[in-house]
């Protein structure tokens, strides 16, 4: 197929109700609040994005993503030859300041569009176009991608509770949400290794919610506890990266950065300092497809440890990250159970789970189908 170009760029709302209630250092929410973009092209290929609405991280809301879509990204993709995707996909990166979930959800229908129209499943097109040349004899790109799964912020007893029925469901990699309370985020995380055992990995995620001295305190009481724990995402404030690093020097625990990054400048930043162990890539921080694989590449030749991330997403948003993850693999279990989350699967098709296995489809583009008419919209599915 040749000779297409962009003919319409639309944005849908959507909620989608969560099976348990999404809880953070940062925020409490039932619903995935999110912001999907279509994009047509003039042989009729759709392809998808997604925008979250995440106040709190990103400061991108609903109505601001949809303005920064309509005003400024779709003017500079209606008309546009897709074969010129590349360039394309760099134009709407320099469109328009920040705005990274806007950028993002436009970015990733552009790359889903593509792949369909290649026939090929989104991961492979994310790794002949970004990954670094594969030795002879590699193996080919696999739709299989390993994620943790969240434990929500809460009591001692809930998070136990919680602990104990996500092993049930076949997870092995727990992502504790503590820095609600220093005080007693140390009991908390015992009350989890107590419940699930010794041999369940336990990381946790403070989103920001302990100054420079309370994060020392309490990383260091979680080292003398022996508690098992694998790293600490994020302690302090995300613009505070000498913050970050202040506290990595003064703990054992591996540090993760995850609000600190955003930019390749950001990543800079976090190398010059000596601020993080590892890093947490998510495309609704970076805005695109290309600088999550250059952030990922970058990071690892560094020495630093990788992961791909997601805020609270669907399929489609959870369906990029995951094919980022599988066309340059990380070095640690992913973070991308966001879609699980979900009373309902929004969309037909796309990614699935079983346990801690996402199973992205082999299917061209993100393999979403259509859009379920109780979601909120009767659109056609994407060809």
């Amino acid at each position: 197929m040749a000779g297409s170009s962009v003919v319409s760029v639309v944005c849908l709302h959507l909620s989608v109700a969560l099976h348990t209630p999404f809880v953070t250092a940062l925020r409490r929410t039932d619903s995935c609040e999110t912001l999907v973009v279509r994009v047509t092209d003039s042989d009729g290929v759709v392809g998808w994005g997604e925008a979250p609405q995440v106040w709190q991280v990103t400061g991108e809301s609903l109505a601001s993503a949809q303005a920064c879509v309509d005003q400024m990204l779709a003017p500079v993709l209606v008309g546009r030859d897709v074969d010129d995707w590349c360039e394309v996909s760099a134009t709407v990166q320099r469109a328009v300041a920040r705005n990274h979930g806007a950028k993002a959800a436009v970015d990733t229908a552009l790359h889903d569009l593509v792949a369909r129209r290649a026939g090929l499943p989104l991961p492979q097109l994310l790794a002949r176009t970004y990954a670094a040349a594969a030795p002879a004899g590699a193996a080919p790109i696999g739709l299989l991608v390993s994620t943790d799964v969240t434990l929500s912020a809460g009591s001692a007893e809930d998070l136990g509770e919680a602990a104990a029925a996500r092993v049930a469901d076949g997870f092995s990699t727990l992502k504790m949400k503590i820095g609600t309370d220093a005080a007693t985020d140390v009991a908390r995380v015992r009350a989890v290794r107590e419940r699930v055992g010794p041999h369940v990995v336990v990381r946790l995620d403070a989103n920001q919610g302990w100054t420079r001295g309370e994060a020392v305190e309490v990383i260091r009481a979680l080292e003398e506890a022996d508690l098992g724990v694998d790293l600490v995402e994020q302690p302090v404030a995300g613009d505070d990266v000498e913050g970050l690093a202040w506290v990595r020097s003064r703990v054992g625990l591996p540090i993760m950065a995850d609000e600190s990054l955003y930019s390749v400048i950001d990543l800079d930043r976090i190398l010059r300092l000596g601020a993080a162990d590892l890093v947490n890539v998510k495309l609704a921080k970076c805005g695109s497809l290309a600088v999550g694989a250059l952030l990922l590449e970058r990071a690892a030749g560094a020495g630093l440890g990788t992961l791909v991330g997601t805020m609270m997403e669907s399929q489609i948003g959870v369906g990029a990250a995951a094919s980022l993850a599988a066309a340059l693999p990380t070095s640690t279990t992913n973070d991308l159970d966001a879609a699980w989350w979900a009373a309902r699967p929004p969309f037909e098709g796309g990614v699935t789970y079983d346990g801690p296995t996402l199973t992205l489809p082999d299917a061209p583009g993100l393999g979403v189908t259509a859009l379920r008419p109780a979601a909120g919209s009767t659109a056609a599915g994407p060809r």
